[in-house]
């Protein structure tokens, strides 16, 4: 099983920045891609941002042109740098991974969430 580990969020005011860490363990060969959620209170889970083995890129429109997805492959760690933060950004963020299809890896969960890394921005 892949097994995935958040860090980095804390307390920030309006207008600061946060750089969010998943490390990824366990059958890593087998994630196709990986992806940051954010649930707020009363809300639904959202996309926030995802990112393949590849390297290829999305956002969510609220996330693009202030959020950055990264990864260091030689690490399995993905990363999620925050600038420009909004008191709506405000959530638990939740590191997600995918598995590949091929016959080595069907064993495994299709997801595999994080337990969450609290960010709040204050206003």
């Amino acid at each position: 099983q892949v097994r995935l580990a958040e860090s980095g969020g804390g307390v920030v005011q309006a207008g600061g920045s946060l750089r969010l860490s998943c490390v990824a363990s366990g059958d890593t060969i087998c994630i196709a891609y990986m992806g940051w959620y954010r649930q707020a209170p009363g809300k639904e889970r959202e996309l926030v941002a995802t990112i393949t083995v590849s390297g290829t890129t999305n956002y969510a429109p609220s996330a693009k042109g202030r959020f950055t997805i990264s990864r260091d492959s030689a690490k399995n760690t993905m990363f999620l740098q925050m600038n420009n933060l909004r008191p709506e950004d405000t959530g638990v963020y939740h590191c997600n991974s995918v598995r590949l299809s091929s016959a080595w890896c069907t064993d495994l969960d299709m997801d595999t969430w994080g337990k969450g890394t609290l960010v709040t921005v204050s206003s």
